[in-house]
């Protein structure tokens, strides 16, 4: 029987997170910074989102942007991250390490995954910046994770499918393939016939209207609060049921 398929929302808020839960997806990445490819979510964030939701919810591990490549003061923060995350009965973590040279620190993703157990771990899209995707694969195996979240190393899944595809065939039964950035209703059914891949990520994010009365036109760097497109979404998730 073919494995059935699901749907992580990558989210940026609790609203989200519960728009999520109530259109059918099955499990929610929980991230801040959306402009920034998603950060390490605040220990309040996290534990009113795992209050309030009933489905699997994954916080991303990554205290800045930029590259995956952490000295020692930030693998401290990590280490202190994923055991915020434990306790607060989190299902899971999405979480990555790189070394200089842009590969895979095996060894220290390993250690993530034991200091995680038994929280399951996505390798989040630094596998998206290691120069030999295939070899990172079977690093991250190695590591003990559980799906790697990838765009096939493109701007977006639809461009990345020959190598998704190629990922999805060398993993097999070990690991899950998990194609992200770029996902639609629209294009959804060809990325899981093309690919062989039955777990999907996305945000279908888009800013939402400023609920205030006043704000000052002067002042333009508070930024945007983003939600999914619901409709897009309820789309999309009816694509994989």
């Amino acid at each position: 029987m073919a494995t059935k398929a699901r749907f992580e929302l990558c989210s940026f808020n609790i609203q989200s997170s519960l728009l999520a839960e109530k259109l059918g997806a099955y499990r929610v990445e929980l991230c801040d910074n959306p402009v920034e490819g998603g950060t390490t979510p605040s220990y309040g964030v996290i534990r009113r989102t795992r209050e309030k939701l009933g489905i699997k919810l994954y916080p991303i591990l990554r205290p800045r942007c930029g590259n995956y490549y952490y000295d020692e003061d930030e693998l401290a923060m990590l280490k202190a991250d994923i055991a915020v995350c434990k306790d607060l009965g989190c299902d899971g973590i999405s979480i990555g390490v790189q070394k200089i040279n842009g590969e895979i620190d095996v060894d220290k993703l390993k250690q993530f995954v034991e200091w995680a157990y038994p929280m399951g771990v996505t390798c989040n899209r630094a596998f998206d910046a290691t120069p030999d995707p295939l070899q990172a694969l079977e690093d991250i195996i190695a590591a003990g994770c559980e799906r790697i979240l990838t765009s096939g190393q493109k701007s977006g899944a639809p461009e990345g499918i020959p190598l998704l595809k190629q990922l999805v065939q060398q993993a097999g039964d070990r690991i899950s393939i998990m194609p992200g950035a770029g996902i639609t209703a629209d294009n959804i059914q060809a990325l899981r016939e093309q690919t062989g891949a039955w777990e999907f990520h996305g945000s279908l994010r888009k800013p939402t209207v400023n609920p205030m009365t006043f704000s000052n036109p002067l002042v333009l760097d508070f930024g945007n609060v983003y939600l999914p497109d619901e409709v897009a979404l309820k789309a999309l998730i009816a694509q994989l049921q």
